[in-house]
């Protein structure tokens, strides 16, 4: 049975023999009590529906210590920032995507369709989704790996929209990587 610590350390406890009353509560899941993160969340949420842009920015500058005047890469920057790539690393980038489009290519099904009674026919589809918003962790400790394993399968999987959100260094940068 796992449970964490007061800081969120995994801790481990083995119970053997347990009397079969005590099995509800030894199965039972634990809960994570969020109402203080929804309530802190909330009114970041409102501002942004209300103010768009601009709260972003404000908000931007307050967690992130980042003053930026666009929210959009340009197109210059992204190709500035693949030039400042390491060859290992740029490799190493092309080869987890090669695999990542084998590995997810792998699992698209065609459709299939089974008549499990005479004249009742049920399928099984997949449809991509139109349009996704991807979160990549950046400012002081950026994970390109995240981006690879999300943008890849949306992809392969027909996605039309493909939207990257990540935060900015302190300042304003994205991570080249």
């Amino acid at each position: 049975m796992c449970s964490s610590d007061l800081n969120g350390a995994l801790m481990l406890r083995v119970v053997e023999h347990p009397d079969r009353s005590s099995w509800p509560a030894l199965c039972r899941r634990p809960t994570l009590d969020l109402s203080d993160a929804v309530d802190g969340v909330r009114p970041i949420v409102q501002a942004v529906r209300r103010e768009g842009d601009a709260a972003v920015r404000r908000f931007t500058a307050q967690f992130d210590g980042a003053d930026i005047d666009e929210l959009r890469v340009a197109s210059g920057e992204l190709a500035a920032a693949a030039s400042e790539i390491d060859g290992d690393l740029a490799d190493a980038i092309r080869t987890a995507i090669a695999n990542l489009r084998r590995f997810h290519a792998a699992q698209q099904e065609p459709e299939q369709r089974v008549e499990t009674t005479p004249g009742v026919t049920c399928w099984r589809r997949s449809e991509p989704i139109e349009r996704v918003g991807l979160y990549v962790p950046g400012g002081s400790a950026p994970l390109f790996s995240s981006l690879l394993m999300l943008a890849v399968p949306a992809q392969i999987a027909g996605c039309g929209t493909i939207v990257v959100c990540t935060p900015p260094g302190a300042d304003g940068s994205v991570s080249a990587a």
